[in-house]
Formats: structure tokens, sequence, C-alpha cells
């Protein structure tokens, strides 16, 4: 147990490593949260142009 509070503890840089660790977390989570929010985004735009041009088909086809 000795080993792992020593390891954990990083030869008394602990307290500028783990802030460091949990601030580089926070910037991954975020970043992939954007990324999916900006996908999901771009999907429901890209499936409204997609639904917009098949109507737009089918008009044109029964004239």
């Amino acid at each position: 147990m000795n080993q792992i509070a020593e390891y954990l503890h990083i030869g008394g840089y602990a307290m500028f490593v783990w802030p460091a660790y949990g601030l580089a977390l926070v910037g991954l989570v975020g970043i992939l949260w954007l990324s999916v929010s900006s996908w999901k985004a771009r999907e429901a735009e890209f499936m409204g142009l997609k639904s917009a041009r098949e109507n737009q088909g089918e008009s044109g086809s029964s004239s």
C-alpha cells in the first residue's frame, strides 16, 4: 500500500501533475462533446437537405 501512495505522490510533484492531468481530461472531454454535437447538427442539416432534394425530385417528375 505504501508503494501505491509513493507512486501517487510522484516524488513531491503530485500537486502539479494531477491538476494538469485533470485539466487535460476536461479539455479532451470538451473537445469530444463539441465534436459530437457539431456532428449531430451537420447530420440533421444533411438529412434535411436530402429530404428536400428527394421531395423536389418527386414534385418535378409528376408535372
